[in-house]
This record gives C-alpha cells, sequence and structure tokens, in this order.
C-alpha cells in the first residue's frame, strides 16, 4: 500500500470549500485562512495527484475532470472524518446524547418548548441539534450522523425509517393592509391567486416544494414572487407591515390568524395538506435516547 503521496485532510478541505464558496476568497473567509494560504494548499493537491484540478474559465476557477473526482472523494472523506469525530465525541459523552435533526421551520417553532420540556424530564440526556434542509437531513440520516429527524417532506431511502408525526396544511395568508384583508374577503377562486404579490421562502425550503407542487397541480405557475425569504418568521413580519400574500404552515400562522393579526384566505378547490414526519436509521433504532424524545413528540 502507498502511503508516500497521501492528501492532506487542510487541501481535500480547501478544494470543497472554493467549490462551494465560489471562490478562493470566499473560502479564506470560511477557513479562517489567509487567499495565499487556500492557493498553496491547492497547488499541493494538485501534486499530490499529479493533476491539475482547478482551472480558470471566464475568470472564475472551474474543477477539471480529474478534480470532479477528487471533489468528490473530498466530501465523502471530510463527511467521514466528522461523522467519526461525533462518535468518538458520543463515546467520550457516553450513550446519552441524541444528534437531533430538523427543518428549519419545525426548529423554530417546535423544538424550542420540546427541548426544554425534554430537559426538565430527563436532565441525563444531552441533545445536540442542527436545523437544516430535507434534502442534506436525509443524507445525514443515512451516513449515521444523525440519529433521529423532524421533517417537513418523508425522506425516500430505502435505510430511513418514517414515522407519521403531526397533520398540517398551508394556509394562504395576507397581513391587515392587503387588499382581501380591507374588504373583508375570506374565500377567493383559484383563478385569483396570480392577481396579488408574494413572498415565499427559498426554492431548497420544503414548504416551498409543497406549495410550487400543489399550484402546478392546478394549473398555476405564474405567481407574482417578489421576494424569496430565508425564514418563515420573517415572512410573517412582512406580512404584517405589508401587502404581499403567503402559503405558510398552519402550525406557524394560527395563532396570528386566531389574534386577527394576519387572516387566512381560503382557495376554493385548493386544501394543501401535508404529514410532518419522524425519520431515523434503520441502523439506530435501539438508540433509547431517541426512543425517550420520540415519546414527547407523540404527547403532541
Amino acid at each position: 500500500m502507498e502511503y508516500k503521496k497521501l492528501p492532506d485532510l487542510s487541501g481535500l478541505a480547501a478544494l470543497r470549500a472554493v467549490v462551494e464558496h465560489g471562490g478562493v476568497s470566499s473560502a479564506a473567509a470560511i477557513l479562517s485562512i489567509g487567499q495565499p494560504a487556500v492557493t498553496k494548499r491547492l497547488r499541493a493537491l494538485d501534486a499530490c495527484y499529479g493533476a491539475t484540478l482547478m482551472e480558470r474559465v471566464a475568470g472564475r476557477l472551474r474543477l477539471t475532470t480529474p478534480g470532479e473526482k477528487v471533489y468528490t472523494f473530498a466530501v465523502q472523506t471530510l463527511d467521514r472524518n466528522t461523522l467519526l469525530t461525533e462518535d468518538l465525541q458520543s463515546l467520550a459523552d457516553g450513550t446519552n446524547l441524541l444528534r437531533l435533526e430538523a427543518t428549519y421551520s419545525i426548529g423554530d417553532h417546535f423544538l424550542p418548548k420540546l427541548l426544554v420540556q425534554f430537559s426538565e424530564r430527563l436532565p441525563q440526556y444531552k441533545i445536540n441539534n442542527r436545523l437544516g434542509y430535507s434534502k442534506g437531513i436525509q443524507t445525514r440520516l443515512v451516513t449515521g450522523l444523525a440519529d433521529l429527524a423532524i421533517m417537513e417532506n418523508a425522506p425516500d431511502h430505502p435505510d430511513i425509517l418514517v414515522q407519521k408525526w403531526l397533520e398540517d396544511e398551508l394556509w394562504l395568508t395576507v397581513g391587515p393592509r392587503h387588499p382581501l384583508a380591507h374588504a373583508n374577503i375570506k374565500t377567493i377562486e383559484i383563478q385569483q391567486l396570480e392577481q396579488f404579490s408574494y413572498v415565499l421562502r427559498e426554492r431548497q425550503a420544503a414548504v416551498r416544494k409543497t406549495t410550487d407542487e400543489a399550484l402546478q397541480n392546478i394549473g398555476i405557475t405564474n405567481l407574482n414572487i417578489k421576494m424569496e425569504v430565508g425564514s418563515t418568521d420573517a415572512i410573517v413580519e412582512i406580512l404584517l407591515r405589508g401587502s404581499h400574500a403567503s402559503f405558510l404552515p398552519r402550525f406557524i400562522v394560527e395563532k396570528y390568524v386566531a389574534k386577527a393579526e394576519l387572516f387566512h384566505i381560503r382557495v376554493n378547490n385548493l386544501n394543501i395538506k401535508r404529514t410532518l414526519w419522524i425519520a431515523r436509521n434503520r441502523a439506530s433504532l435501539d438508540h433509547h435516547v431517541a426512543e425517550s424524545f420520540i415519546r414527547l413528540l407523540r404527547e403532541y
């Protein structure tokens, strides 16, 4: 086995950072090193593999064909190293650690209360919580980087066990300054949806994907989307202050609707129902901290 020309993890991290963050300067900021250090690491990686891994095309760095292979290896290696580090930390912490993942909306609105209740009820257990998009959470479950996840879309992977948690729906929601609220209109027709201006979550968000799919199924493909925002809380604030509309989870906006701060507008023949899910890797179903947390979830 050849041990003389092995890649350095810092070089692999530099390559990944340059690719995923758009350039040397951004990678340097992410890695907290200078730009010359990033360039030096990339050149060392070139020398290690005897190939040019990145080339400049139209002023931007692009992966070469060998670079694409090394980049894939870098992602796998760094992710596995993260898993190893977390596993070693779990050994140090004992068996009472739960690595919990949640999508952003669930994490922002359910988890604070759940985590406090869990800590008060079972103080001997520790939770490391991470928020993310559904696709990334599924990857972390499959690769063993997470023990348990609460998600807005059910993962589709044979290694993941999914269980129903809560039923939810997406409501067309407006604020007090919206024309529909002023006119006290509570129900509209599907064709009227294209008359309004919208602020929606970004395209990677589970709620956005569900919204887009539901609207496409009824032939609505031309919403006037004025803003895409990466926070549901921020969208609520925009609705409270402006004249936009949005499709938002009922569990988030129903308290505002009950106080007449926001308004739920029903759309004839459109009902966007969905399920919130509990997801686990089938290889780690005997995780006793996960079981305890799931019992708390079931109380909802």
